[in-house]
């Protein structure tokens, strides 16, 4: 019933906007790799709220991408890379997907801008399974846009990591393209610079220093407190600044040096890891934001360009492979809230960005350890162990939000996780009689215990319901004046 009201409430309030405005350039990534992502109309207007006019999807979800249909707010909808097969190999699968998911949502008042072929379809992890069939899947889709008229106003690009790129030296003017992937990578900008499409790439300040124990910590940030590089008489205060000017000599290199650049993801995470906290978060975005307001550039790119940060909330089902800060690269959490200020202006006078309205959460009832009959420790070990298995533990451990926790704090963090992912099912918080359900909130300091959001489709049933009512309402109230 409460959690009916709070949908009721969602329908019938003016939600506020405009608390100052977003830099032009400035758009958010949004990812939906979490167990119950917010309600797409709810991050609408938590955009809107906070002056942000552009959105990077990683998919073209229909109900996420009409969302956004009269909001202004510009959105590049992504294909995933699963998908690219299907793409590369038939004109008319393309067609079909333009079709359906940007013609359509076009006519609906949906603002695309770009489409975003494969998410960094080149790391090498993916050991070549992509390169073949990228620049065609790319092509495709540009010619169905075309066909669909759409060509001038819709660009087609694909999300690159930095990783396409590198220098033997670490001087920017020795980059050039990976040898592996050269040849494609040439036609791919190529392809950009005749059809006016922007590279689209990825870089990661961050993942420099968690890849390199060795890698100068203030280097990877925008105060000048690093002692920099130097490199044909241009001095680097910053990794950024360094690695982007070496994708402009790669550019050069390949012969196409006036291919515009976008920068699809750049952020910092605030868990997971020693470097991954709030603190170096505020520091990073302070510092890059205020680079981006004085439309400096680099060295090699002095003029401002269209930035998406990563990312808008935390997804906790993302992979933890490369490591554990992978669910937490959130300005805002799972629910919406502010992690910390910011002044998305780029002015300098951070503030806690405003939190998103109407959010609807399940019950509130935590998951957590049992304080009698714990005393088998390997049964809680297990417990512990598969719990974190199939929920989400990384902001456990030394360094991180949830550092402070005993044994059995740890446990019963585990355990809520794994119940809130499984919709606070009862059978989901058992564990063999280890464990029960608490109406009291379990958090500490600065480790948060979530409670599960209401899924976005049973919002629309509670929707249809409030809808019912309000009509009877009015009809009731009709007869009788």
């Amino acid at each position: 019933m409460w959690a009916f009201c709070m949908v009721l409430v969602m329908a019938l309030c003016h939600l506020q906007g405009g608390q100052g405005e977003a830099l032009k350039d400035i758009g958010v990534n949004w990812g939906a790799m979490a167990s119950t992502p917010l309600y797409p109309p709810v991050v609408v207007d938590l955009l809107k709220e906070n002056g942000i006019s552009r959105i990077k999807l990683f998919d073209a979800d229909p109900w996420t991408v009409g969302a956004f249909s009269g909001s202004d707010i510009e959105v590049m909808v992504g294909i995933p890379n699963e998908m690219l097969k299907k793409l590369s190999k038939d004109k008319d699968n393309a067609e079909h997907w333009v079709k359906h998911n940007v013609s359509k949502q076009v006519d609906g008042g949906v603002n695309i801008r770009y489409i975003s072929v494969g998410n960094e379809p080149f790391l090498k992890s993916y050991n070549d399974s992509f390169v073949g069939i990228t620049l065609p899947a790319m092509k495709n889709v540009q010619r169905a846009i075309n066909k669909a008229g759409l060509g001038d106003k819709i660009k087609v690009t694909s999300a690159l990591n930095a990783d396409v790129y590198e220098s033997a030296t670490d001087k920017p003017s020795d980059g050039t393209f990976r040898k592996d992937i050269y040849d494609i990578m040439k036609q791919i900008v190529s392809f950009l610079d005749e059809n006016k499409s922007p590279f689209l790439v990825n870089i990661y300040p961050f993942l420099s220093l968690y890849q390199n124990e060795d890698f100068p910590k203030d280097y990877a940030f925008f105060d000048g407190n690093a002692k920099g590089t130097d490199d044909k008489n241009v001095h680097y205060t910053n990794m950024f600044d360094a690695n982007l000017d070496t994708l402009i000599w790669s550019l050069k290199k390949a012969g196409h040096p006036n291919v515009s650049i976008v920068i699809g993801e750049v952020g910092w995470p605030t868990d997971g890891d020693k470097n991954a906290n709030e603190e170096n978060a505020k520091r990073f975005y302070r510092g890059f934001l205020k680079r981006m307001a004085s439309k400096k550039g680099t060295p090699l790119h002095p003029k401002s360009m269209i930035t998406y940060l990563f990312s808008l909330t935390d997804e906790n089902q993302k992979s933890i492979a490369p490591g554990d800060f992978e669910r937490h690269w959130g300005i805002f959490t799972y629910d919406g809230k502010p992690k910390f200020s910011i002044d998305f202006s780029g002015k300098g006078q951070d503030k806690m960005p405003i939190a998103a309205k109407g959010v609807v959460y399940q019950e509130k009832k935590w998951c957590v350890l049992k304080q009698v009959n714990n005393n088998n420790k390997q049964a809680v070990g297990e417990a512990l162990t598969y719990a974190c298995s199939m929920g989400d533990c990384t902001s456990l451990g030394f360094a991180r939000s949830c550092a402070n926790l005993n044994l059995a704090g740890n446990v019963s963090y585990a355990f809520n996780q794994y119940f809130q992912i499984n919709d606070q099912s009862v059978e989901a918080c058992d564990f063999n009689g280890l464990a029960e359900i608490v109406p009291n909130d379990p958090s500490k300091g600065s480790c948060h215990f979530p409670i599960a959001l209401m899924s976005s489709a049973n919002i629309v049933k509670a929707m249809h319901h409030v809808k019912g009512y309000l009509i009877a309402f009015t009809l009731i109230f009709t007869f009788f004046l």
